[in-house]
């Protein structure tokens, strides 16, 4: 019985196991510093083409929202006035 047991047991290299460890470690470490460089990129070409702007980006977000606004004022106008004409010319 006691062989029995000797045989199932599991046989692991723990120099292959560490070597295939430190190789992870080291494949993430690259991948990691590959990242923070695209980052990089990205980052700096976004600060380049906000600096070639004409209008910097919180200005022509504030002109938008100032023209969104008109805008809904003079749709909610238009559409009052013809409520308004079209419940005049029912009523004559």
């Amino acid at each position: 019985m006691n062989h029995h047991l000797a045989q199932n047991k599991l046989d692991i290299d723990t120099r292959l196991v560490t070597v295939g460890a430190a190789l992870t470690a080291a494949g993430a470490l690259v991948a990691c510093t590959g990242m923070v460089i695209a980052a990089g990129a990205v980052v700096s070409a976004g600060r380049r083409m906000i600096r070639a702007m004409d209008v910097p980006p919180s200005q022509a977000a504030a002109m938008k929202w100032r023209q969104a606004k008109e805008a809904s004022l003079a749709g909610m106008e238009a559409w009052h006035s013809a409520s308004h004409a079209q419940n005049g010319a029912h009523h004559r």
